[in-house]
């Protein structure tokens, strides 16, 4: 069996697409190895979660950098400390300066809860209502220089009810995410997706399970 990919997962809050990835990495065909869980807050839940499951735990606080460039490279260090080949973002709510991804290019993953292009940034969810949309859905994408962008991995649509507040809709978004972020980090773990000229392909018809 190929060798898994070291991951460091990086979390700010209570870690529910932590779990997931964790849930998902008993299976034996997961593709990537979770090796360390990295916090930029000591008192976030996700962490409880990652040493509950016998995972390493390092804290790389904001407040202890002068700029972003420092947090970093903290992160950075972190991570290549607890031998990580890749991150992970999940509910990470910190940006990383460009040098994150010259020191993993084309492996840094996020999780995004709308269909990017559209409702960037921090209150997506809120977006979408305010904007009157439909459907929404979630978005992995590899991280580049730019906020929510980069080359996109899968989406999975989520339609908006009537009725719906935030509460509600990102429960709905949550389920999916839980579903596509372990599927997509796993076939990315074991080499079925590549990055040729800025666009994501995959190189199984695991595609066709995941779009």
């Amino acid at each position: 069996m190929p060798s898994k990919v070291p991951i460091a997962v990086l979390i700010s809050g209570s870690g529910t697409n932590l779990q997931a990835l964790l849930d998902a990495s008993h299976d034996p065909g997961f593709g990537c190895r979770i090796v360390g869980v990295v916090s930029d807050r000591s008192d976030a839940y996700g962490l409880t979660r990652a040493r509950n499951a016998g995972i390493d735990t390092t804290v790389v606080e904001w407040a202890d950098y002068d700029d972003r460039e420092g947090f970093t490279d903290a992160i950075v260090e972190a991570s290549l400390g607890l031998g990580a080949e890749a991150l992970v973002l999940a509910g990470f709510m910190r940006i990383l300066s460009p040098s994150a991804i010259e020191r993993f290019p084309d492996a840094i993953l996020n999780t995004h809860p709308s269909l990017l292009p559209l409702f960037p940034g921090a209150h997506a969810i809120e977006d979408t209502l305010a904007g009157g949309a439909s459907t929404t859905g979630v978005t992995v994408h590899f991280v580049d220089e730019l906020v929510d962008h980069g080359p996109i991995i899968a989406q999975e649509p989520v339609v908006v009810l009537p009725g719906d507040d935030v509460d509600a809709l990102r429960r709905r978004i949550q389920e999916a995410e839980h579903r596509l972020y372990p599927t997509v980090v796993s076939a990315f773990g074991r080499g079925e997706i590549a990055v040729r000229d800025g666009t994501v392909e995959w190189m199984t018809d695991t595609e066709e399970a995941v779009l």
